[in-house]
């Protein structure tokens, strides 16, 4: 499942190459045709990403919002004034970055209009310069104002927010016994971690996943949430996960060694040569380091 970052770029691209644009919407799936027939002819005013939701605000107080979910992905073309990644959402590989298709870059010149839809397209948004089409989304769904404020509300602190308060994520880890591993993974908790994101940030903090949240420091929560805000910058700087440090690669490049731990079952530790285990943790893998993330 695309994490945080992820949606941040996709929000950041939406305003970029759609911001104040008139764009027709249509759904050559037909899964969608009601809710595109309610958006289509409308201004998009704004993108913002909430975790790993996204919500495109439009000038007929209607709300677009997406959840790309594990299959969820939007693909994109344009004219010679259409900027940004083709490509960005699942599926993903670790340290793969959004796919700049260099060919389409080359055909600009030649722009007439978006191209005839591939595969199961949910919803086609489409602007005099560009297009944009969403494929296999958890969610998509047109909603109000107001609905938007109530689907934010359910959701925690996110990290990539600049008004966002790690306090308030402190006080719901530590407020529970839920094992810290699950509760990084909620997103009423936090908004936006994944799976990556959870198994690195804690082997950074030296934190085990199962310790349970009411046995974390407030120090240690802070940590949590200032590795995760570095981190996911990062994320949004680079268009990919990428943890580890240039010494912990070895003179390697990020993309052949770019986690301490996430995927690296039976490999040792970058750290301490301990062999890295995984086990299931509600119904997802986590990663950790025995040796420096102890009981």
């Amino acid at each position: 499942m695309p994490e945080g970052h992820s949606v941040h770029r996709l929000a950041r691209q939406f305003s970029s190459v759609f911001g104040g644009a008139r764009l027709r919407a249509s759904s050559p799936q037909g899964r969608f045709s009601d809710g595109a027939a309610r958006i289509d002819g409308a201004t998009m005013l704004s993108a913002l990403a909430h975790g790993k939701q996204m919500f495109l605000r439009f000038d007929n107080d209607l709300v677009l919002r997406v959840h790309l979910g594990l299959y969820g992905a939007w693909s994109f073309g344009g004219d010679t004034t259409f900027r940004g990644a083709s490509s960005i959402g699942a599926p993903r590989r670790v340290g793969e970055s959004e796919l700049r298709d260099d060919a389409a870059t080359a055909r600009h010149n030649t722009y007439a209009g978006p191209p005839e839809p591939v595969g199961a397209v949910r919803v086609r948004l489409v602007s005099e310069h560009g297009w944009a089409d969403l494929r296999g989304p958890t969610a998509c769904e047109v909603i109000t104002p107001d609905e938007e404020r109530a689907a934010r509300s359910r959701l925690g602190p996110d990290p990539l927010q600049a008004d966002s308060d790690g306090t308030v994520f402190g006080r719901k880890l530590m407020s529970s016994i839920t094992p810290v591993g699950i509760q990084l993974m909620n997103q009423a908790v936090i908004a936006g971690i994944g799976n990556i994101y959870r198994a690195e940030v804690l082997f950074l903090q030296g934190i085990n996943p199962w310790r349970p949240g009411k046995q974390i420091r407030e120090d240690e929560a802070a940590g949590i949430w200032a590795d995760t805000v570095r981190l996911m910058r990062d994320g949004v700087r680079e268009g990919r996960i990428v943890t580890t440090t240039a010494e912990a690669r070895n003179g390697r490049p990020k993309r052949a060694a770019p986690t301490w731990v996430y995927k690296r079952t039976g490999a040792p530790c970058r750290r301490c040569g301990t062999p890295i285990l995984v086990s299931e943790m509600a119904a997802r893998t986590v990663f950790w380091c025995p040796q420096c993330q102890p009981d």
